[in-house]
């Protein structure tokens, strides 16, 4: 979702869908603590706060697509494969 340019916590929020409000907050955090992503609040009534990526997550977004483009082509024969443990 930040790969565009910065966003609210709102609007992240309403774009990524199934994440509940807690959970978001503490993945920015985390993710805020990894140097990914950038907090920055606004001295506004009422105050605004953005997020962005920094340049190291920016760069993170070339292998997170490679995966992806990865999972499209081999994602349902992965699915598709016996899971758990078998013996030979």
């Amino acid at each position: 979702m930040l790969r565009d340019g910065p966003q609210r916590h709102s609007e992240l929020l309403a774009g990524i869908g199934g994440i509940s409000q807690k959970m978001l907050t503490q993945t920015l955090r985390r993710m805020e603590r990894m140097t990914l992503v950038r907090r920055r609040r606004y001295a506004e009534a009422p105050p605004r706060v953005e997020y962005e990526l920094t340049g190291s997550g920016r760069d993170l977004l070339v292998p997170i697509h490679a995966l992806g483009a990865w999972v499209e082509v081999h994602g349902a024969e992965v699915n598709a494969a016996p899971h758990g443990e078998t013996e030979p």
